[in-house]
């Protein structure tokens, strides 16, 4: 793992599951408190990944109505078995267990759920012995004795009946929070793969095998098949692994991790990605080899520009979508917030609206998916106040907020509200007509240039006559995890803050070089 580390899907996209039927590779990541949930990928060759949907897309099939940041939807996994498409996850926001979905097109419509409550924990796996026997192994958390352990049971498909009492399968191998098992059957063992040791600096892969789906299980003698703890460089935190084969009879393995920067401690905002790695198996044991890397723009780009190497491999690419919103958004973006219901209306003339009555009841993004991003909207406030929003999580979250009269940067972190910058329509207000007007303005993460040790940093500011008005531009470090705590990462959005606000043409750029962006540029 020498080279430069590139995700196969950028953005906050962790615990990737994958599924190879035929020629074709389908990959599921969490969603946590984001609708739809369980976002969807297909690809031909485990590097280039284009989303085709969400699995939970339904409000009946996915209740977030309790949910909390970083709660909701944990860890799916994807398999396929007896001609259907198999997804099982666990909302742990919900007190109904793991909850068991299928379809015979990966594309939909997927089930009903099947809820499975004899089977309490997190992180499920999906595997079938050759009697047609499904087996869920998952995780349980013992809060009094903060400990984990891996847990099986046998459960029917249909009803969801567990068969018996769950039984303990294997603790890892001594490091903490042993989690996100899968189990597979591969020539004359079966093979038990978790993460172990947190999903920070400590996270791990570990593998062990068995005669049975029930083990007994002894550990891979030469330790973890995949880490970073104690390396050196960019990426880190990689854990949370899935194995899938080729049908050339190769191995690879999609894992997440995340790509740090700033001081020795290292920041992360986006999020934990997904990565791939080519597999080899050496004395019945897999070892993790090369990175995989994508080999295309990114498919949701209306336009891009790659550069590449001598031998033609695409290293950087310039993302620039722009979203109609009198057309159907797109896969990538999501809603949190309301209960029921759509989150929007859109009106005849491309603009759009929110259904909130308060700020931040409703929520409407996408995630940054390069290092260095910048996100536009045109904002009409009629009476009221909308805001163009980089979002962590609720508390951790920047932006730049229009009203008739106004625009400011505002800063949330933690408990405290702060606006940064306030400008007014009799200083420096880029229009005339305080009823009519529709305000472009932006959110752009930048090179962190203070010294402050941190990854980046953000700017917020307004556009005027084709010109960036910078208002503020705030530390990055407390938009990012090891600041913020959570599990999710940072998403561009718009919310309501005040009466209803219309929104318009809302354009996200992104690059990992961010000279690439030319933010300081006139805009176009």
């Amino acid at each position: 793992m020498a080279q430069e580390p590139r995700p196969v899907i950028p953005g906050f996209h962790p615990d990737p599951s994958v599924v190879r039927v035929e020629e074709d590779y389908f990959l599921v990541t969490s969603s946590f408190e984001y609708f739809p949930g369980v976002p969807l990928f297909h690809s031909t060759n485990l590097t280039d990944w284009t989303q085709i949907g969400h699995v939970l897309n339904r409000r009946a099939q996915l209740d977030l109505s309790r949910a909390k940041p970083s709660g909701g939807i944990y860890a799916p996994t994807i398999r396929h078995h007896g001609g259907r498409f198999w997804m099982i996850t666990t909302n742990v926001d919900d007190d109904g267990g793991q909850i068991l979905v299928s379809a015979t097109d990966p594309r939909g419509p997927w089930s009903d759920p099947v809820r499975i409550p004899g089977a309490a924990g997190i992180d499920p796996d999906l595997a079938w012995d050759d009697a047609g026997r499904l087996f869920v192994t998952f995780a349980t958390f013992d809060a009094a004795t903060i400990t984990s352990v891996i847990r099986q049971a046998e459960v029917d498909p249909v009803t969801g009946n567990v068969q018996g009492e769950p039984i303990e399968l294997w603790q890892g191998t001594g490091h903490k929070f042993p989690e996100g098992p899968h189990l597979y059957r591969i020539n004359d063992y079966w093979y038990l793969m978790l993460a172990e040791g947190g999903t920070e600096r400590g996270h791990s892969v570990v593998i062990a095998r068995g005669p049975t789906p029930q083990g007994p299980f002894e550990a891979n003698p030469t330790g973890p098949i995949l880490t970073r703890r104690g390396y050196p460089g960019t990426l880190q935190n990689t854990g949370h692994a899935d194995l899938v084969q080729r049908p050339d009879g190769s191995w690879a393995m999609v894992f997440l991790g995340v790509r740090v920067r700033g001081g020795s401690h290292g920041f992360h905002g986006l999020g934990r990605e997904t990565f791939a790695a080519e597999v080899r198996w050496q004395d019945g044991w897999p070892v993790v080899g090369d990175l995989l890397s994508p080999t295309v723009a990114h498919p949701s780009a209306i336009s891009s520009t790659v550069t590449g190497t001598s031998s033609g491999t695409a290293v950087s690419t310039v993302t620039d979508v722009l979203t109609d919103f009198s057309a159907q958004l797109g896969y990538e973006w999501v809603s949190s917030g309301p209960a029921s219901g759509s989150p929007v209306a859109a009106l005849g003339d491309g603009s759009l609206l929110l259904n909130s009555a308060r700020y931040s009841d409703v929520f409407l993004g996408r995630r940054q998916e390069q290092l260095f991003a910048e996100a536009t909207v045109s904002i009409e406030p009629g009476s009221g106040r909308g805001a163009l929003v980089l979002r962590l999580t609720p508390t951790h979250e920047y932006s730049v907020e229009v009203s008739a009269s106004t625009v400011a940067a505002v800063s949330q972190v933690g408990a405290v509200r702060a606006v940064v910058v306030q400008r007014t329509h009799s200083t420096e207000w880029p229009g005339s007509s305080r009823e009519s007007t529709s305000v472009t303005v932006y959110v752009a993460v930048v090179p962190e240039t203070s010294g402050s040790g941190g990854p980046d940093c953000v700017a917020l500011g307004y556009m005027k006559d084709g010109e960036r008005v910078e208002l503020a531009r705030l530390d990055g470090r407390y938009l990012c995890t090891e600041v913020a705590g959570g599990f999710t990462g940072r998403l561009f959005g718009i919310v309501s803050a005040d009466g209803q606000p219309a929104f318009k043409h809302f354009r996200y750029r992104g690059s990992d070089d961010a000279t690439a962006l030319a933010l300081d540029a006139p805009a176009v």
